[in-house]
């Protein structure tokens, strides 16, 4: 835990404050609070002006979700931020303010936590690491004067373009059926016109012709700075000696940058950071394959948490590791500039897993004895697989163990890693249903390069991530 902050995955989330769907869902502490006892650490906040303009709410602007006190949201953020882990907590601030209320948030910021945030005297050239940020709340954000710019800029666009990952467009203009993204003419301009509104990150709702800049109190709050630099995609991705700076792409403006400038990508996550978000059309909180994000080193890769669903399962399974402290190192591939990992490159076999499923057990603890079949016992299967770079993406499966509770099926699996370091291995059980869709009854998903060798006792979880008392799965692993 002794390198720059930038070296780690950091558990992130999306709009942290949604207890639902995107559009008509409450705005809450609630699924902030339990986000932190997850050992989520980069937490999501939207901030915008109340309805009298005189103080600071919490919501998803432009939709129908109902709001909640900035207030609120910071003591909940103070009173929970390290009940799972120690290591620092980042509020990533979506600032939709006049400079007044900037001022304002800039004292419920120092009020709530006083020593506990963390805010350097001058622009850091590299950032401290997470055992020196213990028990700290770091926030992220635009600064102010290079948040106007965008806002000028993001005026003068908007008479010329229509970016299609901007979720301030799609919120107000599409439908739950989205039609199909039009081509833009090329990824630079695609880029510079997405980076004016991207997430509503790069607006200001300032409705004075002029804004006056902010006092330094605000913008001296902000540790990691994040902002549309000028120029396109190849200036953004461009490394400085001096700085380092937080960048935000949508999961669609992510993939189509990996097209032509994914070696330039890793690059930059080298030091700086990268954060990735949904696309604006998932209204019902879902969520989007995270290895985009981690083979290119991004930091940030924000999930929906208020949901369940495979993609979660695997952010789940990632962040067990190092202790599920909410921080884990990226691997050396990732962090060697003389030799940059290239994500699309083949490579060789570095390791192989080999996996046996002995037996399961559990079940009749967990569930009643009608959950599956209402006449007889159940029929269950495993499901075996890994989840990494493309090339090693694999699912199998074991036979089903007809009417038994306790089912052996005494099965191995091998499966050739070429990027082990960046592999989860992913276990799920099911209930044969000859009629309709197989019953759901366990999953788990495991970090690779922790797994210890021999036979080991796994235990599973439901839909949401939550572990059963009970139902575990008896398995050898080893490494050939």
């Amino acid at each position: 835990m002794n390198a720059p902050l930038s070296h780690y995955f950091i558990f992130t989330g999306h709009n942290s404050y949604l207890t639902g769907n995107q559009l008509s869902s409450n705005c809450s502490d609630v699924p902030i609070i339990k986000a932190l006892k997850r050992g989520v650490r980069v937490v999501e906040l939207d901030i915008w002006p109340n309805s009298t303009k005189d103080n600071v709410h919490v919501l998803h602007g432009r939709t129908l979700t109902t709001p909640v006190e900035l207030i609120k949201c910071l003591g909940s953020i103070k009173e929970h931020a390290f009940s799972a882990s120690p290591y620092p907590v980042i509020i990533t601030l979506e600032d939709h303010l006049t400079p007044d209320l900037q001022d304002k948030v800039a004292k419920m910021l120092t009020q709530t936590f006083g020593g506990m945030l963390y805010y350097p005297k001058s622009e850091l050239k590299e950032f401290p690491s997470p055992e020196d940020m213990k028990y700290k709340v770091i926030v992220s954000t635009k600064p102010p004067k290079e948040y106007l710019e965008a806002k000028n800029a993001q005026e003068e666009g908007d008479n010329l373009h229509k970016d299609k990952d901007s979720d301030e467009d799609e919120w107000q203009k599409e439908a739950p059926d989205v039609k199909a993204d039009q081509q833009q003419a090329d990824d630079e301009s695609e880029f510079e016109t997405s980076e004016h509104n991207q997430d509503n990150e790069e607006s200001d709702d300032c409705e004075l012709e002029s804004c006056p800049l902010v006092g330094p109190v605000y913008k001296s709050l902000i540790a990691i700075n994040a902002g549309k630099p000028k120029g396109g995609l190849k200036e953004a991705l461009k490394v400085e000696i001096d700085k380092i700076r937080r960048l935000s792409l949508s999961e669609q403006a992510l993939e189509k940058a990996t097209e032509s400038h994914s070696l330039n990508i890793v690059r930059f996550t080298q030091k700086n950071f990268l954060r990735v978000y949904p696309k604006g059309t998932r209204f019902n909180s879902s969520n989007y394959r995270p290895f985009i994000g981690w083979m290119h080193g991004a930091q940030m890769v924000a999930f929906n948490m208020q949901g369940y669903g495979k993609h979660l399962w695997l952010m789940h399974g990632m962040f067990r590791a190092n202790g599920g402290c909410g921080y884990v190192k990226k691997p050396e591939i990732l962090m060697n500039d003389n030799m940059v990992f290239d994500p699309k490159a083949k490579r060789d076999v570095q390791k192989t897993l080999r996996v046996k499923v002995y037996m399961g057990d559990g079940w009749h603890l967990d569930f009643k004895q009608t959950d599956f079949d209402m006449y007889s016992p159940p029929d269950f299967y495993a499901r075996v697989g890994i989840a990494g770079v493309r090339a090693d993406t694999v699912m199998k499966k074991t036979k089903k163990k007809e009417d038994n509770w306790n089912p052996v099926w005494n099965e191995e699996f091998t499966f050739p890693l070429t990027v082990p370091e960046l592999a989860l291995l992913r276990i799920e059980v099911h209930e044969y249903d000859m009629s309709e869709k197989d019953d759901f009854a366990g999953q788990t998903v495991l970090p690779v390069w922790e797994l210890k060798q021999g036979i080991r006792a796994v235990q599973l979880h439901n839909r949401k991530g939550e572990k059963y008392s009970s139902a575990r799965l008896l398995m050898r692993f080893e490494f050939i």
